[in-house]
C-alpha cells in the first residue's frame, strides 16, 4: 500500500502552529533588528523572560480578537492583511502602555517606531508565506465518504464549508438497494470493489463512514473497510468528524440514538464552576450597567433623532427549564412593529430604525439585559433566549430544540458569535447545533473563547 508521505495537520494543530510561529517570527525579527541597529528596547524585550511571555500572551489574545486564528481568515490574503495590521497595532500599543509587564519605555521615538514596523513586517511576511505556500496545498486533506446516495450533497457541503482544506474526493454508496453509479459534481463515485485500489493510488487523509443504518452496510463493504483499517488507513464516523470540524452537534443526523451525542459536560452541574461563573457575572453586570448609565445621554439623543418612541421595551422569552420571563432591551424597532404578527427579524428588516441598527450592530441594545442576569433569569453566556411563540413553532418541527433550556439563556453565546441571523427554520437549526455543542462542551476555556469572539463581534460591527 502507498503510504501518505504528505504532512497533514488537524484544525486545532493548524491553529497552534499559527500561534507559535506568530510569536516566534516576531521575536526573531525584533531580536536581530535590535542587535543590528543597537536598539536597547528591542533587545531587552526579546531577552527578558517575563517580557517575552507578556508579548507572546498579547499576540495570542489580541490576535484571537482580530481573528488571526480563524482558518478562513488565515487563508485569505486580504483578510490576513487587515487582521495583521489591527493585531500588530493593538499589541504594540498594549505592550507600550503596560511597562509593569513589559520593558521600560525608550527615551526616543525611533526605537518605538522600529519596534512597531519590525513587529508588523515580521507578522505580514510570515502570514503571506503561510497563505502562498502552506494554506493552499500543504494542509489539504483528501477524504473518501461512505454514505447513502441521497445523503451525498448534504454531507459533503456540511464538512467542506467548515474547513477549506477538507476535500471529499470520492464517495462509496452504502445503499445496497440503489447502488448505481452517480456522480456528484467533482466527487467521484467508486464501487466497493475499487475502494482498496483507489486508496492505494491516491494521497488520502481518511475515510469517513456516514451510514445511518450500519446494518445495511454489506459484508463486502465491511470487509474492505476492515482490510483498510488493518493496513493503517484512518476511518472515522461522520458525526465525530462533523462535530470536530464545525464545532456543532449534527442534530439533523441524529435519530433515536440521541443519548450517544449528548453526554452533557459535567460543568453544567459543577458547583465550583457555577459559583465562579456567578461571581464573574456579578462583576460583569456591575461594569455593564455602569457603562449603560454613561451611554444613556447618547442613546436618548439618538432616540430623539432616529428612533422616536420609548427608550426600553419588554418581551416574553423562554428561560431555563422552560420558565417564561420578561427580557429588557433598548428599543430598536418602530412602534407597533408586530401589528401583523410575530416574524423572525432579518438582516434587512425594515422595521428596525436607523438608530436601532446602530444599537444592534454594536450590541448596545442588549445592555439592559444585565438586569435580567442580576435577577438570575439569564447568564452572560448561554443559548439566546427565544420567544414562546417561536419556541413552540420550532420545537414541533425540530427535535431537541427545547434541550437548549437545560441551562440559563445568555446575553452572548456560541451560536451568537459563530452565526448571525436566525430568520428561518434552517438558520434556527444551525444555531441549535451550536447551542447544543456549547451545552455538551461547556467549560472555562470555551467561555473564554466566546468572550473573546464577542469582543470581535462588537469591534467588527457584526451585531444583530
Amino acid at each position: 500500500m502507498n503510504k501518505n508521505n504528505k504532512i497533514h495537520f488537524e484544525v486545532s494543530e493548524r491553529k497552534i502552529l499559527l500561534r507559535v510561529f506568530d510569536v516566534l517570527f516576531v521575536l526573531i525579527a525584533l531580536y536581530f533588528t535590535g542587535n543590528i541597529l543597537d536598539l536597547v528596547y528591542l533587545v531587552t524585550s526579546t531577552s527578558n523572560f517575563y517580557y517575552v511571555i507578556a508579548l507572546a500572551l498579547y499576540i495570542n489574545i489580541i490576535g484571537t480578537v482580530f481573528e488571526m486564528y480563524n482558518l478562513q481568515v488565515a487563508s485569505n490574503q486580504y483578510q490576513v492583511l487587515k487582521s495583521a495590521i489591527l493585531t500588530a497595532s493593538t499589541t504594540v500599543l498594549f505592550y507600550l502602555l503596560t511597562p509593569i509587564f513589559s520593558a521600560e519605555l525608550p527615551s526616543n521615538r525611533f526605537q518605538i517606531l522600529t519596534f512597531y514596523f519590525t513587529f508588523l513586517l515580521a507578522l505580514l511576511l510570515w502570514r503571506t508565506f503561510y497563505v502562498k505556500f502552506l494554506a493552499s496545498n500543504r494542509f489539504v486533506q483528501n477524504v473518501i465518504l461512505v454514505c447513502e446516495r441521497d445523503q451525498v450533497e448534504e454531507l459533503i457541503l456540511g464538512l467542506e464549508n467548515s474547513d477549506p482544506h477538507y476535500r471529499i474526493v470520492a464517495y462509496v454508496n452504502s445503499d445496497r438497494i440503489n447502488n448505481d453509479l452517480f456522480e456528484y459534481h467533482f466527487v467521484q463515485h467508486i464501487g466497493v470493489n475499487d475502494l482498496v485500489s483507489f486508496v492505494n493510488e491516491n494521497n488520502l487523509f481518511e475515510i469517513v463512514v456516514a451510514s445511518q443504518n450500519t446494518e445495511d452496510i454489506t459484508v463486502e463493504l465491511y470487509q474492505e473497510l476492515l482490510h483498510l483499517l488493518e493496513s493503517g488507513t484512518t476511518i472515522r464516523e461522520y458525526t465525530q468528524v462533523y462535530e470536530d470540524k464545525t464545532q456543532r452537534i449534527p442534530v439533523h443526523y441524529i435519530t433515536r440514538d440521541f443519548y450517544k451525542f449528548f453526554p452533557f459536560n459535567r460543568s453544567n452541574n459543577n458547583r465550583l464552576y457555577l459559583l465562579n461563573i456567578s461571581i464573574m457575572e456579578q462583576l460583569i453586570c456591575i461594569f455593564g450597567l455602569l457603562l449603560g448609565v454613561l451611554l444613556i445621554p447618547f442613546i436618548l439623543l439618538g432616540n430623539a433623532i432616529g428612533n422616536r418612541g420609548k427608550l426600553f421595551y419588554n418581551q416574553e422569552r423562554v428561560g431555563k427549564n422552560g420558565k417564561i420571563f420578561q427580557i429588557l432591551k433598548f428599543r430598536t424597532m418602530i412602534n407597533n412593529a408586530e401589528k401583523e404578527g410575530a416574524v423572525f427579524s432579518g438582516p434587512n428588516d425594515n422595521r428596525v430604525t436607523s438608530f436601532g441598527k446602530f444599537l444592534r450592530k454594536t450590541r448596545i441594545d442588549e445592555i439592559p439585559q444585565f438586569l435580567n442576569i442580576l435577577k438570575g433569569e439569564m447568564a452572560v453566556i448561554g443559548p439566546r433566549p427565544e420567544r414562546p411563540f417561536f419556541v413552540k413553532e420550532i420545537a414541533e418541527i425540530m427535535p431537541f430544540y427545547e434541550t437548549r433550556h437545560v441551562i440559563k439563556p445568555g446575553l452572548t453565546g456560541w451560536a451568537q458569535v459563530n452565526y448571525s441571523y436566525g430568520e428561518s427554520m434552517d438558520d434556527s437549526l444551525i444555531k441549535l447545533q451550536y447551542d447544543l455543542y456549547y451545552i455538551k462542551h461547556r467549560g472555562v476555556f470555551l467561555d473564554l473563547n466566546i468572550a473573546i469572539k464577542t469582543i470581535s463581534t462588537v469591534l467588527f460591527y457584526r451585531g444583530q
